[in-house]
């Protein structure tokens, strides 16, 4: 069943790994640095992206340095840089800043790719919704199709919603194999509010009619295995929500919407363009 993990002083130790969560084939870990300090890992089995949420770093691959990444202040002021490090790479990163903070999401994998470098040009931004519909949103997909061929099976993205808005709307679910009508894919959303006093709702429902509700702070992180998972932020406050998707058999992600809630996309602007940009 999902779970939700408290903001917490994580240390720089990983939030999510399979031997610790309910998640089988996922990798979560915040770091956070002064400048001049650095932080070294090697994930086996896993590929990653490391994405600068904030500051500036000197990112080392292999051997293979990526030199200057990061351009934004924070998460609210522009699109991130990111440096992608195959399963099993020594990954060294170095800040050049004090702040600096970097999320390192990964996702199994048995193949090994080479490190490249995505720059905030890079990232193809998807608009969705309306306000008028309580549903608006923008995705930036950082590792998406931008990592066709270069990457594994996963991929990452950053969701703006705005205040008192819907997100993950309408209800869909990607936790089995269904050819083109659903594939299985795991999910992290790590959160964020500007201000950060904010709060929301995160929702996890099952086809049985089970269900839980989570209320979602800032610095918490939402773990889904299966199930539908709506998320809603409460006016007056902006939601970030760090999205991270593993696919079991396949890179592409197919949403499965409930199929009573299927019509309320004709309303929606954007769902289609959605859609296309995930697979």
């Amino acid at each position: 069943m999902p779970d939700l993990i408290r903001q917490y002083d994580n240390k720089n130790q990983p939030i999510i790994t399979p031997a610790t969560t309910i998640l089988s084939s996922t990798y979560f870990n915040l770091v956070r640095l002064k400048k001049g300090e650095e932080h070294e890992a090697m994930i086996e089995g896993f590929e990653t992206l490391y994405a600068v949420l904030s500051g500036n770093v000197e990112i080392e691959v292999n051997g293979t340095p990526f030199k200057d990444v990061g351009r934004r202040q924070d998460i609210w002021s522009g699109k991130a840089e990111s440096v992608y490090a195959g399963a099993g790479a020594v990954v060294r990163v170095r800040a050049n800043q004090d702040g600096t903070e970097v999320a390192v999401a990964g996702g199994v994998c048995d193949k090994t790719f080479p490190p490249f470098r995505v720059l905030p040009e890079e990232v193809e931004m998807v608009d969705v919704g309306s306000i008028e519909t309580r549903s608006h949103r923008r995705i930036f997909h950082l590792l998406g199709q931008n990592g066709n061929g270069r990457a594994n099976n996963l991929l990452i993205s950053e969701l703006y919603c705005d205040h008192g808005c819907w997100s993950g709307y309408p209800p869909h679910k990607h936790d089995e194999d269904q050819g083109d009508a659903e594939t299985a894919h795991e999910e992290v959303y790590h959160f964020r509010f500007r201000p950060e006093t904010g709060f929301g709702a995160q929702l996890a429902f099952q086809p049985d009619g089970s269900s839980r509700c989570f209320m979602t702070r800032n610095g918490d992180t939402f773990l889904l295995d299966k199930g539908y998972h709506p998320t809603v932020t409460s006016p007056g406050h902006e939601e970030y929500i760090f999205t991270i998707l593993v696919g079991k058999t396949r890179r592409g992600l197919v949403q499965n919407f409930k199929e009573e809630h299927r019509h309320l996309m004709r309303g929606i602007p954007g769902i289609q363009d959605m859609v296309n940009k995930f697979k």
